[in-house]
């Protein structure tokens, strides 16, 4: 198709002329209400009357695509419109038409960025064939001179017999993002999006927040988090992870957290020594603690600058079970070039901080995820995410983590879905998805993202790795595609930054507002179709798409279990 000369403009689907020219839209009359009924049985592929249906139109040096949004009659014929005066006269209707692209009068498949002109008054309106339109959705998203390697994801509303078929680059190369109502069909159109991934040979990562996603996959490794086997070690966490979780005062406590994960850090390095020497001066180390109670700061000085670097790497690689104690053995005077005795005052302070740390440490709903009294092993869930997205890996094309018994409390789901994202931004700064891109799939992302940690003093802490990802990935090929059926909860600055928005039926007025203020290209004239759109279908728009398609998903072949418990 792409190669051939085709005319878009064809006599026999002539529908009437340009009447009116606004910035926003043009309008069309129809010479013959005759036109209008032809046009619903020229075939299969133009069924459903007007309102919503592609059309051409001719200009002097460019064609438009646009869509009708709506049919009126005018005022003088109103008054005798009925079903006798309708089979016996002819009317004049006039349709309204949203301008959704320009292109090249001599070479249709040139399209145009934005509007470079407009039609004419008295430009003739043709209707569009569908391979038409389908040649266009095809190359969105492709650039110059590249071939167009696309997949058929589902059918036009408005003629279900022209497929969608379009390049996956244009739907996750900017981010995405899948929202809609309960039951208009997210869920279908994950698992749709996922099989095309891994159809094609890329990869995804699948955030399953609820466990619906547990069919048979094709190249899938999935993963059950919360049951004890595949945990998120915590020397794994980074040390704000870690401040997440004990959440210690400013003042008064983090001086000391610091100090006593230092002090362990510093005990793993030196491993069977009992001291730490300097010029014949030592701070002992007992029962893997280290002593600084009356003992010269110059040998801790001088070990800490010679392994700053393993010391300040920011991850939380310490042994936890000896936190509180530590905690307890840094609360004394600092005399300058010595440590004092037991500092009462400090004790006191950090009553709630060591408190807070004993309970971590025996909080079975934590013990399950981040394994504070046991070892790291080979389960662990960063060597997991680390050989998926290896270039070796080519066995397994998705990595579901399935946090369906992951508990609610404690913020524990939202501290490990953030503690991953932390890893795979570390992972996309330093260069491993630039061979081998990823996508990473968050159903029900309203649960993890534009989530905060308060502490006792009702100080905030942000949990904000995707919205560092979806800012500063895409140029690492790390990319995030978020599903929700509250978009009005996920941060403005995350929803900003999704290129391609696939919204499916909304009602709520916030939510239809936080896609609008996000989603530049779908003008007004297409959101009004949100709340009307049945299930499966949505509106696909996007940076790299430069007309909104209202389109019906294909069903995938592995339904994700979403359905409703019947009552009796």
């Amino acid at each position: 198709m792409s190669n051939q000369k085709i005319n878009p403009f064809k006599h026999e689907y002539f529908l009437g002329y340009i009447n009116q020219v606004l910035p926003q839209f043009v309008k069309v009359h129809f010479p013959s209400s005759v036109l209008l009924n032809g046009f619903t049985h020229f075939g299969k592929e133009f069924n459903g009357g007007l309102v919503g249906s592609f059309v051409v139109i001719e200009g002097d040096k460019c064609g438009f695509l646009g869509r009708i949004t709506e049919l009126s009659l005018p005022e003088s014929e109103r008054l005798s419109l009925n079903e006798k005066a309708f089979q016996t006269s002819d009317f004049h209707p006039t349709g309204k038409i949203e301008i959704l692209l320009s292109f090249d009068l001599y070479n249709p498949f040139d399209v145009k960025k934005g509007l470079i002109a407009y039609p004419n008054i008295g430009a003739k309106v043709f209707v569009s064939s569908g391979e038409l339109v389908q040649e266009y959705m095809s190359r969105f998203g492709v650039r110059s001179g590249e071939l167009a390697n696309t997949i058929a994801i589902g059918s036009l509303v408005s003629s279900p017999e022209t497929k969608v078929k379009i390049s996956l680059q244009s739907i996750f190369g900017r981010h995405c993002a899948i929202v809609g109502t309960t039951g208009g069909g997210k869920s279908y159109t994950v698992s749709k999006l996922v099989e095309s991934l891994v159809a094609t040979g890329n990869k995804a990562i699948l955030i399953d927040a609820t466990g619906e996603y547990r069919g048979s996959y094709d190249k899938i490794k999935s993963i059950d988090i919360g049951n004890g086997e595949n945990i998120f070690h915590y020397s794994q966490l980074t040390i704000d992870d870690m401040f997440f979780l004990l959440k210690p005062s400013p003042r008064t406590q983090t001086p000391k957290l610091m100090e006593a994960i230092r002090s362990l850090k510093m005990v793993k390095i030196v491993g069977e020594a009992t001291q730490i020497v300097h010029n014949g001066e030592a701070i002992p180390i007992e029962d893997g603690l280290l002593k600084k109670n009356g003992k010269p700061k110059k040998p801790y000085d001088v070990f800490y600058y010679r392994n700053i670097s393993a010391i300040e790497n920011g991850m939380a690689d310490f042994d936890f079970m000896k936190l509180s104690h530590q905690l307890s053995a840094e609360c004394v005077y600092d005399n300058g070039t010595t440590w004092g005795g037991v500092a009462p005052n400090d004790v006191s302070y950090c009553v709630s901080l060591i408190s807070r740390v004993t309970n971590l440490a025996n909080t079975p709903e934590l013990n399950q995820i981040f394994g504070f009294q046991q070892e790291k092993t080979e389960n662990d869930l960063t060597d997991v995410l680390n050989q998926f997205i290896s270039i070796e890996n080519t066995d397994n094309k998705l990595l579901r983590l399935n946090l369906e018994n992951v508990k609610y409390d404690f913020q524990v789901r939202e501290t490990l879905v953030n503690a991953i994202g932390k890893f795979l931004l570390a992972k996309a700064r330093s260069g491993s998805f630039k061979d081998s891109p990823v996508v990473v799939f968050i159903d029900e992302a309203h649960q993890f993202l534009n989530k905060s940690i308060k502490d006792e003093y009702f100080d905030s802490k942000p949990l904000d790795a995707f919205d560092s990802i979806a800012k500063e990935c895409r140029k690492h090929g790390l990319f995030l595609c978020i599903a929700t059926q509250m978009p009005r909860d996920i941060p403005q600055g995350t929803l900003s930054q999704m290129g391609t928005f696939i919204a499916h039926r909304l009602i709520n007025h916030f939510d239809k507002e936080a896609v609008s203020n996000a989603c530049s290209t779908a003008n007004k004239n297409t959101l009004d179709f949100l709340p009307i759109l049945g299930e499966g279908e949505a509106i696909l728009t996007g940076v790299d798409f430069p007309m909104p398609i209202i389109m019906k998903f294909d069903e995938p072949i592995i339904k994700p279990d979403s359905s409703t418990p019947k009552l009796n």
